[in-house]
C-alpha cells in the first residue's frame, strides 16, 4: 500500500484504523500492506482441540497478560533459523505503543517460572490485530491464543486480525475473507470504544 514513513505512535494508530500494518524485511524500505485476502478469526468461533482442552485443563501453562511485552516481543523477534523482520525499530515502536495501552501481549510460562510463548498485538475498538507469536514449548503459543480469545469473547470483540494465512494459524480457526469485508468490518469495530490500559487474562476451563 505506501513505502517509506515511520513508526510513530500516531502512523501505526491511524494505519491499524484503515486495515493497513507494517511489514519489512530489515534490509528493505518500511512497507505498509493490506492483504486481499485477509486472515481473520471472530473470537467465538476459535477451534480447541481435545489435545489442546487437555492442556488447558492441565494448566500446564499459566497465561498472562501484559506482564512482560518487552519479553514476548524479543521472543517472536528471535527466529535464528528464518531470520525476522521484528527489528530493534518495530520493537522499541511497539514497546512505545504498549506503554500507551494500545499494545497487549499474552504470556505462557511453564511450571518453572519460564516464558515460553506468548503473543502481542494491536487492540483498538472491537478489533485485536495480531502481530506475532512465538513458542519455545510445544503448545505454549496455543494457549495464549485461546486464552486471547476467550478474553476477547467477554469483551464483547468482534474479530481477531491474523493479517496472513499459516497453518497453525487455520487451526485454531482463522479463515480468509475477502479485503473488502475485512475494512466493512473493521469500519464498524472502529466505532466501538477502545479499552486502553493492561489486561487481565484467566486460562479458560
Amino acid at each position: 500500500m505506501a513505502i517509506g514513513g515511520d513508526l510513530s505512535p500516531d502512523r501505526l494508530l491511524l494505519a491499524y484504523e484503515r486495515g493497513i500494518f507494517p511489514w519489512s524485511a530489515p534490509e528493505d524500505p518500511l512497507l505498509w500492506w493490506c492483504p486481499d485476502p485477509r486472515a481473520a478469526l471472530r473470537p467465538k468461533d476459535i477451534k480447541v482441540s481435545k489435545s489442546m482442552r487437555a492442556v488447558l485443563r492441565k494448566e500446564t501453562f499459566t497465561i498472562t497478560s501484559d506482564t512482560n511485552f518487552e519479553g514476548v516481543i524479543h521472543g517472536c523477534a528471535r527466529r535464528p533459523e528464518e531470520g525476522t523482520w521484528i527489528t530493534d525499530d518495530f520493537i522499541q515502536a511497539y514497546i512505545a505503543l504498549h506503554k500507551l495501552g494500545f499494545a497487549h501481549s499474552v504470556e505462557a510460562w511453564n511450571a518453572a517460572g519460564e516464558l515460553v510463548g506468548g503473543l502481542y498485538g494491536v487492540s483498538l475498538g472491537s478489533m485485536f490485530f495480531g502481530e506475532s507469536m512465538f513458542a519455545q514449548e510445544s503448545n505454549a503459543s496455543k494457549a495464549a491464543f485461546i486464552t486471547l480469545a476467550d478474553h476477547l469473547c467477554g469483551l464483547n470483540f468482534d474479530w481477531i486480525d491474523c493479517q496472513i494465512m499459516n497453518p497453525h494459524l487455520a487451526s485454531l480457526g482463522a479463515h480468509h475473507i475477502s479485503r473488502q469485508t475485512f475494512l466493512e468490518e473493521l469500519q464498524s469495530a472502529m466505532e466501538k470504544p477502545t479499552r486502553r490500559g493492561p489486561w487481565n487474562l484467566t486460562t479458560p476451563s
